[in-house]
């Protein structure tokens, strides 16, 4: 079963690759494009297992390079009967580079596609949509799950893969600590089911094997921040800044998103709204956002925003993004200053620098 077709909200490509694994009928071509590199080797490995048996892969499958192929390969490929199979199945990596001959073989094949080869066109890494392509074959455009979703989706992926089940706190820490890159989700569920060996995967064991614990995560630090308390938030810091996978980028990102979503959330309660519904607003204002980086699940953001927003501001909230554009700069120019001391002054001139000036 695929990764994300149960219980993981689908988009219009699951929907797509779905049905054609259920029904085990295909079209004669996709073209698998989109930002989230992990969906889309997914749905190639996807179609890959469904088209053609194993045992004869050996003869009824061909992956080609763009780069690599040539006009006169791409049309030996295209043209090959299967043997002893119902389909050849034939894949082409980064797509958008083949050169132009080549091109031209694939675009006069796709005008009239054979029944009995199954055409994989994967787009390149951070490539743009083929405008072409996506008109003249199938397209499954897989965009980064975004952070409401991934909780799900680590619960699935564990159940499908892993054979093993995640506690929701669980799941939640995990995504705390790693974020929405599915890879690095999968290396860490990798090993927390070796290390439950066959239990319920707990939070103690995320903190054990991913070494992040509740109360020191970058979720804990927005916390303080978007609360002003300069002390903890100062305190957590270096905490944070030593977890492998968290960086003073990083926390400026999710500090920008915070801050904006702070402005945003002060702004819909003077219109009128109750600090009860501005919770379920931010669900809204983020689906809005995209793939805005909020360091954390949707539901902890939007729950501490809704907290936090009458904290602050207008003033402070403006001087907070010029302070996180000023610290941004610094880390991207100054040799003396270590990330630690820049996050340390943003933290400060955040939470208490308009008091200390209205003094």
């Amino acid at each position: 079963m695929g990764l994300y077709i149960c219980n993981v909200p689908a988009n219009s490509a699951l929907k797509t690759l779905h049905d054609a694994l259920k029904r085990e009928t295909f079209d004669g071509a996709y073209y698998v494009h989109g930002e989230d590199d992990f969906q889309k080797d997914d749905a190639v490995k996807q179609l890959v297992d469904a088209g053609i048996e194993p045992a004869m892969r050996d003869f009824n499958m061909e992956v080609l390079r763009a780069q690599e192929a040539d006009a006169k390969s791409l049309d030996a490929a295209l043209s090959a009967l299967p043997m002893l199979a119902d389909r050849r199945i034939v894949v082409i990596r980064d797509v958008s580079l083949l050169k132009k001959d080549a091109r031209k073989v694939l675009d006069r094949y796709l005008e009239k596609p054979s029944p009995d080869i199954l055409v994989i066109l994967v787009e390149a890494p951070g490539g743009k949509t083929d405008k072409d392509l996506a008109k003249n074959a199938t397209p499954l455009e897989f965009d980064n799950l975004s952070a409401d979703r991934i909780p799900r989706w680590i619960s699935h992926y564990a159940s499908t893969h892993f054979h093993a089940k995640v506690a929701p706190a669980a799941a939640d820490l995990l995504q705390i600590a790693v974020g929405t890159d599915l890879h690095q989700l999968v290396s860490e569920l990798d090993k927390l089911a070796s290390f439950a060996n066959g239990r319920e995967i707990t939070e103690e064991d995320v903190a054990a094997v991913v070494g992040v614990r509740r109360g020191e995560t970058m979720a804990d630090f927005l916390d303080q921040v978007a609360q002003r308390n300069v002390s903890k938030a100062l305190e957590l810091l270096p905490v944070i800044l030593g977890q492998p996978k968290v960086s003073a980028v990083q926390l400026i990102m999710a500090l920008t998103v915070q801050t904006i979503a702070l402005a945003w959330g002060k702004a819909r309660l003077k219109e009128g709204l109750s600090q009860s519904r501005l919770q379920g607003e931010y669900f809204g204002f983020l689906k809005q956002a995209g793939g805005a980086y909020t360091g954390r699940p949707w539901g902890s953001a939007a729950s501490m925003w809704a907290l936090a927003a009458d904290r602050w501001s207008n003033s402070s909230l403006d001087h907070a993004l010029d302070a996180l554009l000023e610290a941004d700069r610094m880390l991207k120019e100054t040799r003396i200053s270590s990330e630690e001391q820049i996050m340390a002054t943003l933290v400060l001139s955040m939470c208490v620098e308009e008091e200390r000036v209205a003094a």
